[in-house]
């Protein structure tokens, strides 16, 4: 599933990032400002987590329709106001990557945080946060 299709981000138009370091991106438009004319805590927030369920699409495609990921826990700090498009990017580490695996495979669900980044159009970082995703095995 391409998380740019799902219904919410449809809305609020998260898209895929132009550049190659980062993985979406969300413009800066009038609709998603808040009452200090800043990007919205929730749209940063919405980015943050469909970049975290792309970044685990990215790490484990074999799993695609193997299982069904569920956002169990999500911490953020929002570090500078976000005054242009966002973008955003996460990446797992490979012990987590090994870890979460091998517990799927042994007990047919398991957990993994994913670590995600969101930065300005000059690459000021403007929020850190980490989800995590609850997956299950389905039977078929």
């Amino acid at each position: 599933m391409d998380v740019t299709q799902i219904p919410f981000n449809k809305f609020i138009e998260i898209t895929h990032a132009s550049a190659a370091e980062y993985a979406l991106e969300l413009a800066f438009t009038d609709r998603m400002r808040n009452h200090l004319g800043t990007l919205h805590a929730s749209a940063q927030f919405a980015l943050a987590e469909a970049c975290s369920g792309l970044a685990l699409q990215r790490h484990f495609p074999h799993l695609a329709d193997a299982v069904v990921p569920v956002l169990r826990k999500s911490e953020v700090k929002f570090k500078r106001p976000a005054q242009s498009t966002l973008r955003a990017r996460a990446q797992v580490d490979a012990a987590s990557r090994e870890a979460f695996e091998s517990q799927l495979n042994r007990k047919g669900r398991a957990t993994i945080v994913v670590p995600v980044e969101l930065t300005d159009q000059e690459g000021t970082i403007t929020l850190t946060g980490t989800s995590e995703w609850y997956v299950q095995k389905t039977d078929g």
